[in-house]
Formats: structure tokens, sequence, C-alpha cells
């Protein structure tokens, strides 16, 4: 692995011994996550929760389960979700432990704040996709034929469905730390950005169409904040790249070292 300047080399075995702690530290933060986040899905009244923006197309205002074990299942699995959301701080800062000394000074400059804002843009996205994009699908999708048809919506369908939103808008968040990161390290530039901007709207048209339901709603609900990140994303390259044309010129104007 590469080190950073200044950093001693570290053996090969030292290496291995060195990822199989970090493992263990994180796969015993997922499990107390898990166990956790089972209790706190029946506590805090998780399903509940999500079950809101849909209460009020249901007979009743509840979603009902068609097999004895589909309460454990649910459970369980929304626990699982909510473990692995309150272990990846410990998860990131065991792999931030490993990998940080293979950087140099200036990728650390970049990686930290992003990964800070990665997770803030994330819960963004969650909050815009269960407050927002949720409520408008499930209005469109519930109004139709609602004259004819009942609505006996199962538990399990539904989770799977709002979890499936939400979590998109969540990772959708991401794209302009990924552009960031790219930029950074000089992968992308603001011109090729701006060059391909057509491609990549009909790009993101496609990734909103697959990870949303069936219905132009829901699509167009993901596909608005996705150009308007893509817009942002080229913001943020220009600004990377007049930093680094600033540090480049710097570096020119700088008297040599003889």
């Amino acid at each position: 692995m590469r080190r950073a300047r200044g950093a001693a080399e570290m053996p090969f075995l030292d290496h291995l011994e060195e990822l199989r702690r970090r493992l263990i530290w994180s796969l015993l933060a997922l499990a107390v996550g898990a166990v956790v986040g089972v209790v706190l899905v029946s506590e805090l009244d998780v399903l509940g929760w999500l079950q809101r923006p849909i209460q009020g197309f249901l007979p009743g205002g509840r979603l009902v389960f068609t097999s004895p074990t589909e309460p454990l299942s649910i459970t369980v699995r929304l626990g699982l979700l909510l473990g692995a959301v309150l272990a990846f701080p410990v998860v990131a800062a065991q792999a931030w432990a490993f990998f940080s000394p293979a950087l140099y000074e200036n990728e650390r400059r970049v990686i930290v704040p992003a990964l800070v804002a990665a997770m803030l843009l994330f819960l963004a996205g969650v909050g815009l996709g269960y407050l927002v994009a949720l409520p408008l699908a499930l209005r469109f999708l519930m109004g139709i034929q609602s004259e004819a048809l009942l609505a006996w919506v199962t538990a399990g369908e539904y989770l799977r469905f709002a979890i499936r939103v939400v979590l998109a808008f969540g990772l959708i968040f991401e794209l302009p730390i990924v552009v960031l990161v790219l930029a950074a390290l000089g992968l992308v530039t603001p011109a090729f950005l701006r060059r391909y901007r057509r491609h990549a709207i009909f790009v993101l048209a496609v990734v909103a169409a697959v990870l949303t339901p069936a219905d132009l709603v829901s699509m167009l609900v993901m596909l608005v904040p996705l150009v308007l990140l893509y817009e942002a994303s080229v913001w943020v390259a220009a600004l990377v790249a007049r930093g680094r044309e600033a540090r480049a010129a710097e570096r020119a104007a700088e008297p040599a070292v003889e």
C-alpha cells in the first residue's frame, strides 16, 4: 500500500493483520447496531412513522399482513437497516484508519470534508424522499382506479416500496460529492461536464426511471433534483479547477531552489 510522505512502509503481513482487526471492529459494530436497531424499531414505533404517508389511503388507516411471521420479519429487516445506519460512523472510522496512511496530505484535505458532506447530503436526500417524493408518488398511484378498487396494502410490500424511494433519493444526493472527488483527483473537468450535459441528463432520466416505481410522477420528482444536482456538480468542479489552477500558479511563481 502506498504510504503518505514521511511515513514508514508497513510490511504486508502487518497490513493483513490491521485489515483483520478493522474488519472485526466493523462487524462488531454492525452486530451491536443490529441488536439496538431491532429494539429501537419497537420502542420508537419506526413502522408507524414509515406508514404515515400512506395512512390516509388505507381502510382504517392501517397496513395488513398475510403471514404469521411477517410482523417479525418486518421488525428484523427494519432493525438491520437502522442498525447499519447506527454502525456507519464506526465502520467509516475503521475504513479511514486503514486507508488514510496511504493518502497524501492534499488527498486527505479533500476526502475528510467530502465524507462529512456526503453524510449530510444523504440525510437531506432521505428527508426529501420521505417528505416530498413518497407522498406525491402515493397520491398518484393510490388515486388510480380508486373508485373501483379497494386498497389492501400489505406491510411488506409497502415498506419495500417506501424504502426504495427514500434510499434512492439519499443516494442521488451523493452526486456532487462524487464529482467533487473526481474533480479533485483530476479525472473530470467543468468543460467535460458542460460538453456532455445533454448526454448526462439522458443517463439521469434512465437512472430515475430505474430507481423509482413505474410512474411518471415519481420519475419526474427524482429527475428534477438530479438535474439540479448535476448543475451543482458542474459548479463544484469549476471551484475545484480554479483552486488547482491557483495552486499551480503559486508553485510556478515560487523561486527555484538551487
